[in-house]
């Protein structure tokens, strides 16, 4: 294996001549660069001849007891000052504590759109120094290929035996529509039921849990459950909606909750490889999202129209 050349081969001048040549050109003074470096006028002055002599042009114009920088110093200071910045940082950085590596959360991608993501600067505000990167994912976790850390999700799947599980909060769902279809939904008069491929139960499993009924003529599916959503807040029909992903909807009016909400089974659960009480930022993160959820929660079941009269 062919090795890499060191940048100081010989093109470059040592480090320290440099160091004292920028103080001095900066300064255009061999006497303050001296006193900037608490070294002597004749160890600058030296310095500077030994990198004119290397270099092989004059880097100064001495003038009556004065310095004065000549085209070829102002190229090299220029080049110095970045250069030494640079290694400002760089000794800055390797001098402080490394920062905690970013918390990598995958979350289903409804729940990340409608509600995960719009809450995401109030959790950076109460952790400054959690960093967050989010991966829109639904169903099992690969978490070493896509090096998750924690895995917002609904049950219904069956994780890995060593996965580190934490149930968050019950899911609680029920039919959501624009308000102008409140009223016929109410009287019970035919409307579009929306369905998605994703939740392909969602409408019986409501049924059954709640005893109530819709009365429908005619269907429309989605691929996804967020698209079934967004029909229903552009008054398309009347979708099955998760209390938690419709929570800023309804907060804001673009949805309704006619009937309300109620447990369908399932629950949010919060997955790992590492455990929870090891790591402060899965630790945080997770009493964080239980904190928000179940906000949310009670909010959506206090919304206006959220019970039948």
């Amino acid at each position: 294996m062919r090795e890499k050349k060191s940048p100081f081969d010989g093109r470059v001048p040592p480090l320290n001549s440099l160091r004292v040549f920028e103080a001095a050109a900066r300064l255009e003074s061999f006497t303050r660069a001296a006193g900037e470096l608490h070294v002597t006028h004749g160890a600058v002055s030296r310095q500077v001849s030994q990198l004119e002599a290397m270099l092989g042009v004059p880097l100064f114009e001495r003038r009556n007891r004065a310095v004065f920088r000549t085209p070829q110093a102002d190229v090299l200071l220029e080049a110095c000052g970045a250069a030494m910045a640079t290694l400002g940082e760089a000794v800055r950085r390797v001098r402080e504590p490394m920062g905690a590596p970013p918390l990598v959360v995958s979350c289903e991608p409804t729940l990340a759109m409608r509600w995960l993501i719009p809450r995401l600067p109030a959790f950076r505000m109460q952790h400054p120094g959690h960093e967050v990167h989010l991966l829109a994912a639904g169903g099992p976790v690969d978490f070493t290929r896509d090096r998750v850390d924690v895995a917002l999700r609904r049950d219904d799947f069956r994780w890995d035996d060593g996965c580190h599980a934490e149930r968050v909060v019950a899911e609680q769902v029920g039919p959501v529509c624009a308000p102008a279809l409140a009223k016929a939904l109410r009287k019970g008069l035919p409307v579009t039921l929306l369905h998605s491929r994703t939740r392909p139960n969602a409408w019986a499993r409501w049924r059954q849990r709640s005893g109530h009924t819709v009365v429908s003529d005619t269907t429309t599916h989605f691929e996804h459950f967020y698209l079934s959503l967004q029909a229903a807040a552009a008054g398309l029909g009347v979708a099955i909606g998760s209390a938690w992903m419709v929570a800023d909807d309804l907060r804001d009016g673009r949805l309704v909750a006619p009937f309300g909400f109620v447990a369908d089974g399932s629950a949010y659960v919060m997955l790992s490889m590492a455990p929870f009480d090891g790591d402060p930022r899965r630790a945080d993160f997770l009493a964080w999202v239980r904190h928000e959820m179940a906000s949310a929660g009670d909010n959506a079941a206090q919304s206006p129209l959220s019970k039948v009269p």
